[in-house]
């Protein structure tokens, strides 16, 4: 599969380095550019529309190829802080330098006047949506709100947003009048020719606010409006911005369809895997061979050998198909019609029985944070569905005070929160915590019990409905589960590993 999400940022990584389109020598430079954006910067500081920053720079390459910056009379050496090198007709500058921008606000939640009676769209960064006009909110503010926290005025459309709290650098353009929370910041180029600069800066600030946010981590920092202030933005001329972004959405749009694809192909596997599970179950994945040993003589010596080893303990299940096609079980003296629980009829030589008959079921114990370590001492510890990753076992923990201890070559099922996910132990002696139960096979095939279960699982989550979903002992032990021969059992999951390998061939 690619990693579109990896092939995503790359992209824009490129774009914000001048690698994605080529530079044209006939352009307009950035820094004629930046010219320009600082005499309209202070025709709008004349007209009161905007105020004027202290802290307004230029920043230029000197003759010994070292970048500095000018603020008022001072000059400093700025080289060592600036990510990348830029291409020629670049220019490297402040973000409030090409830019003005506002901090949102969240009305008293505690004022019923300010959000009863909602009229005026109010956006949250979960309304925000990555690179896209956005132009519907979960929330609306009052009038009130709006004339004492927003002083009337809503934030035209097609201003761009961008997240600078919790979720960094999610950019959205406005499809529509509103105004927003604190954690988001409403920008306006000071200079943005047919929205040029604004599609541009929709598509660098990710980049750029994540650089950021990596860089002021590391000092303590948190990133603020300061911060977001003095950010470093690479410029490119007008025009080449303009080819920048056309590029960007072609690519990112061709990169849309690879995931719708990628989507697509991952349903239809996922109903590939089912109907082969289902064919699996019921007999049609492979031919039956009448020379096999039926499954109920099969299951009789199992019941016999079980009553031989638990005597009194043991609690005789036995289901049969009547002369009236009705399936009944036996218990002990008791018949019942339980034909309401069985899904299909089987092949010849196949039969139904309870799963408790066939398997030895190990329930988990949890550990005290003082019982278990992370420093390798004793055997592994098992707590849940996150120690299982595609099957195989992930170990970071472990303890000398074992108790329920599966061993090497049992199949392992959680059975508390995330419900149905399975591993083999292939590891040796574990012990597992309460989201684990540990199935041994009792003359069965381990890996076609492995193969029903994975069709079952999801009534086993049906059953699962609680706050933290979990199913019992009993959910798995009452599961009724068609039996081959033992025979074809081993080649229902030899059939199914091949299927299941070409599979993954492909992919």
């Amino acid at each position: 599969m690619i990693d579109t999400k990896a092939l995503r940022q790359k992209i824009l990584d490129m774009a914000i380095r001048g690698k994605l389109v080529p530079q044209d020598p006939n352009d307009e430079s950035a820094s004629v550019l930046l010219e320009r954006i600082r005499e309209e910067k202070q025709r709008l500081i004349k007209e009161g529309k905007i105020k004027k920053n202290k802290n307004d720079s230029v920043i230029f390459k000197g003759d010994d190829n070292r970048y500095y910056e000018k603020v008022g009379s001072q000059l400093k050496d700025i080289t060592d802080e600036l990510p990348f090198e830029i291409p020629d007709g670049w220019s490297w500058t402040r973000f409030t330098q090409i830019v003005s921008f506002d901090l949102g606000k969240t009305p008293d939640r505690h004022n019923k006047k300010y959000w009863d009676d909602g009229k005026y769209p109010w956006f949250a960064i979960s309304d925000l949506q990555e690179r896209a006009t956005v132009n519907s909110t979960k929330e609306k503010i009052s009038a009130a709100a709006l004339r004492d926290k927003f002083a009337g005025e809503l934030i035209p459309q097609g201003t761009l947003l961008m997240s600078f709290k919790l979720t960094v650098g999610k950019t959205s353009i406005l499809g529509i009048d509103a105004v927003h929370n604190e954690a988001i910041i409403s920008i306006f180029p000071i200079i943005s020719e047919h929205e040029i600069t604004r599609n541009f800066l929709l598509n660098a600030l990710p980049v750029i606010v994540l650089c950021v946010k990596k860089r002021e981590a590391v000092k303590g920092v948190t990133l603020n409006s300061s911060k977001l202030a003095a950010m470093f933005i690479p410029l490119p001329p007008l025009a080449e911005q303009q080819r920048i972004v056309s590029r960007v959405d072609e690519l990112l749009a061709q990169i849309d369809i690879i995931e719708q694809n990628q989507a697509d192909i991952d349903t239809l596997y996922e109903e590939f895997k089912k109907r082969t599970l289902t064919l699996a179950i019921q007999g049609k994945l492979v031919p039956q061979d009448p020379n096999d040993e039926p499954a109920s003589v099969l299951l009789e010596r199992i019941r016999a050998e079980k009553k031989a080893k638990l005597g009194k303990k043991y609690v005789d299940s036995y289901i049969y198909k009547g002369d009236d096609n009705c399936y009944y079980e036996k218990v002990g003296e008791t018949v019942t019609n339980i034909s309401n629980e069985i899904p299909f009829d089987l092949p010849e030589n196949w039969s139904y029985s309870r799963l408790e008959t066939m398997i030895t079921l190990l329930s988990g114990r949890d550990l005290e944070p003082n019982q278990y370590n992370s420093q390798r001492a004793g055997i592994p510890y098992i707590t849940g569905a996150s120690n299982i990753e595609h099957g195989s076992l992930i170990i970071n923990r472990w303890t000398t005070n074992s108790a329920t201890i599966s061993r090497k070559g049992d199949l392992l099922i959680t059975c508390k929160g995330t419900v149905g996910t399975m591993a083999l132990n292939n590891v040796g002696d574990i012990h597992i915590a309460r989201q684990i139960m540990a199935i041994n096979a009792d003359g069965v095939c381990l890996n076609y019990i492995r193969l029903f279960l994975e069709s079952h699982v999801r009534v086993l989550q049906n059953k699962a409905k609680s706050f933290i979903p979990g199913i019992s002992r009993q959910d798995l032990l009452k599961a009724i589960m068609p039996i081959p021969p033992f025979n074809e059992q081993l080649r229902i999951v030899e059939q199914y590993k091949t299927i299941y390998k070409q599979l993954k061939d492909e992919d």
